[in-house]
């Protein structure tokens, strides 16, 4: 799944390709996750020239001069296509052409990406606001016994965040993915704070740079610890691999358990 750093670079890219287009027509292929019915989706959105893409947590919003905005989620095995007039992508949900004859298609061979028309602002502080610091942290996590990670993964606490960069985040800040959050210190708070700005801005750049034009996918290959081609971290630790209900988590015995 992208996560926040992914689509920082895939929004700013679209808003650059796309930008200042006028919609010509909406097409809805895949009607299963239209949340918004396909009439009035049309009706909102053709003949509005979009003003610019940007994020929210893990979302991208189109948003567009007559005031309407587009959110796309791409799920797990969501993707976005650029094409010429004719859209060549399998699996497609939803297929915006512009007058110009450019169109981007949303696609998803599992049929979960979903569109929204004006999505309902959410609970929770993204995790790039600057409100998500030591104080923030200290007020969310103190009140639960939770581990540390699955409270960084709550999207109603802090969102933008997946499963990855949870657990680049907790080693970078030493902290142990299974940590019950009620007993990190002050100290290893302030750490995961850091960690938290610093790891997600340090990947959108390092995205940036090696893949440029990039609006769809994502890179692991650069990741510290959550990085299957790694058998040992930066430092020198074993990775080790815990599965809990399908999802793996990757931590070394460098991180601590509080």
């Amino acid at each position: 799944m992208p996560e926040l750093p992914d689509l920082q670079v895939f929004s700013s890219n679209l808003s650059k390709k796309l930008a200042g287009k006028k919609v010509q027509k909406l097409s809805v292929v895949n009607k299963k996750k239209l949340r918004t019915p396909e009439k009035e989706l049309r009706k909102s959105l053709e003949g509005a020239k979009l003003s610019g893409v940007y994020r929210v947590g893990k979302e991208l919003h189109f948003a567009f001069d007559n005031g309407n905005i587009l959110g796309l989620h791409l799920m797990l095995r969501g993707g976005l296509h650029l094409f010429n007039k004719k859209n060549d992508a399998k699996f497609s949900i939803i297929e915006i052409l512009f007058t110009d004859g450019t169109g981007l298609a949303l696609s998803d061979f599992q049929g979960q990406a979903t569109p929204t028309l004006n999505p309902v602002p959410k609970d929770g502080e993204d995790a790039l606001s600057r409100k998500v610091g030591f104080k923030f942290l200290k007020e969310k996590l103190t009140r639960s016994k939770a581990s540390v990670k699955n409270l960084l993964l709550d999207q109603k606490i802090i969102r933008g965040i997946g499963n990855a960069y949870a657990d680049e985040i907790l080693w970078q800040a030493r902290i142990s993915p299974f940590c019950m959050a009620n007993k990190i210190p002050d100290t290893h708070l302030k750490s995961l704070a850091k960690a938290v700005r610093s790891v997600l801005r340090n990947a959108e750049k390092t995205i940036r740079k090696n893949h440029p034009d990039i609006i769809s996918g994502e890179i692991r290959d650069f990741l510290a610890i959550h990085n299957a081609k790694r058998t040992h971290s930066p430092t020198g630790a074993r990775i080790r691999i815990q599965i809990t209900g399908g999802r793996k988590t990757y931590y070394s015995d460098e991180q601590l358990l509080f």
